[in-house]
């Protein structure tokens, strides 16, 4: 029987491990092309034989999603999947019409096709929507952990955005130094060095399988670090699911987030001090109304400012993280808050936008008074950084979880916004882990 072709359409993501698990030496498939949508530079990129196996000895081409109809017609497709997160409902379903109108079957993979099992217990975090707190969460939730005498390896969801990804195969990150050495972006930074930081482990790559099998070498229990509102890529034992008051409704209208939420074991209602209560209450309303069972806990993300003196009353920039504020359609995040607080003046900064930063902005067009700290490359980061430096304003308030004056140089002065998570009332993290532990026999 002739395989049955297939491209795999991706963000550089969900769309590898897919392959990996089912594809990769599945003689019923011919993977003919990945496409790449998202994330800026990530197409025109080739999945090695390194990583593509014996069925794909020149490995696999990876194309711009807009060049699907060309691809589908040159390869008589037969069958797309739908493998990258944090799409709308309607947007899902225009994917859908589009596919089926140029011919192929539309195809979505579940948990039971690409989970992978570990010999380990696992403790997932993940969400609704981008930019719920799900990093807040991780590090909270490994915090607890390592107080309790216990050595959790955190493994990261994907962002393998280097041009060679042979090199990102399976990365462990003990060290800030290794940062370095693996050439990773703002968008890694941001993730990875506060779990650096608290002395936490940290795995991520390509290769899941292999990065799974490595840190059960070393753990005492694992924690998956979700991205977006992706699924795990690891069965989860506890399954942590984070909303977002501050966008109601967005748990039951985007995908794969409500996938997340119906799984959940608990459900963490974030952002309670800064949210309206009848959103906090619809949102409530919609977790019980598709996961009844859930615990729900409910949460503030606290801010703190290093000297608001720096920014009281200024004409400020505000910087906040890239993905929350693109494809996570947040207008604001907490650098936007903790500049409103100090009764800063917040200065448009699309006028001063270059290169790559000015084409965001044209994408995103729902962003006006924030500016997303872009950083897929060095040449972005440059660009980036130009865009700070040519702002006429007084200050610059700097949102994202990493120090962004230690990755580019900034001609002004700048505050820093931090945010951690904070349980309100019981039960609350300690207890749901205290019973996790006991259950999984992890403390003798």
């Amino acid at each position: 029987m002739p395989r049955k072709k297939v491209i795999i359409m991706g963000a550089a993501g969900r769309d590898f491990h897919n392959f990996n698990m089912f594809f990769r030496d599945n003689e019923d498939y011919e993977v003919v092309a990945f496409t790449a949508e998202q994330i800026p530079g990530i197409g025109d990129r080739i999945y090695p034989p390194e990583l593509s196996g014996s069925l794909y000895p020149k490995g696999i081409k990876i194309y711009p999603e807009e060049e699907l109809p060309e691809l589908i017609e040159k390869y008589d497709v037969e069958q797309c999947i739908l493998a990258y997160s944090d799409l709308s409902y309607e947007t899902v379903g225009h994917k859908i019409a589009w596919v089926n109108s140029l011919g192929p079957d539309m195809r979505l993979m579940g948990p039971s096709t690409t989970m992978i099992k570990s010999d380990k217990p696992v403790i997932a975090v993940c969400a609704v929507r981008t930019g719920c707190g799900k990093s807040q969460t991780s590090r909270r939730v490994n915090s607890i952990l390592v107080e309790m005498g216990l050595k959790p390896v955190n493994i990261r969801h994907p962002m393998p955005y280097d041009p060679d990804l042979t090199t990102q195969i399976s990365q462990r990150y003990e060290k800030l130094e290794d940062m370095d050495r693996y050439n990773c972006t703002i968008e890694e930074r941001e993730e990875y060095e506060p779990m650096i930081n608290m002395g936490v482990i940290l795995y991520a790559g390509v290769d899941y399988e292999k990065i799974v099998r490595q840190a059960e070498q070393e753990a005492d229990v694992i924690t998956w670090d979700g991205g977006n509102n992706d699924f795990s890529f690891v069965k989860p034992d506890l399954l942590i699911t984070i909303v977002d008051p501050h966008r109601p409704g967005h748990e039951i209208s985007y995908y794969p987030g409500e996938t997340n939420l119906r799984m959940a074991d608990v459900v963490i209602i974030n952002k309670i001090d800064t949210a309206d209560y009848d959103f906090i209450e619809e949102v409530r309303e919609n977790v019980m109304s598709v996961n009844p069972k859930a615990i729900i806990i409910e949460a503030a993300s606290p801010l703190t400012v290093d000297d608001y003196s720096i920014i009281r009353g200024k004409r400020v920039i505000v910087v906040e993280d890239g993905p929350t504020v693109t494809h996570g359609e947040m207008p604001y995040g907490a650098g936007y808050i903790a500049a409103r607080k100090a009764g800063a003046e917040i200065v448009d900064p699309r006028p001063f936008a270059v290169g790559s930063i000015k084409n965001t902005f044209e994408k995103y067009t729902h962003l006006e008074d924030v500016l997303p700290a872009m950083g897929y490359g060095k040449k972005q980061m440059e660009e980036l950084q130009e865009t700070i430096n040519r702002s006429d304003v007084d200050a610059i308030v700097i949102g994202t979880p990493i120090d962004l004056g230690k990755l580019i140089e900034i001609n002004k002065p700048s505050v820093r916004v931090r945010y951690d998570l904070q349980e309100i009332g019981r039960p609350n993290l300690e207890d749901i882990l205290g019973d996790f532990i006991k259950e999984h026999g992890l403390l003798k």
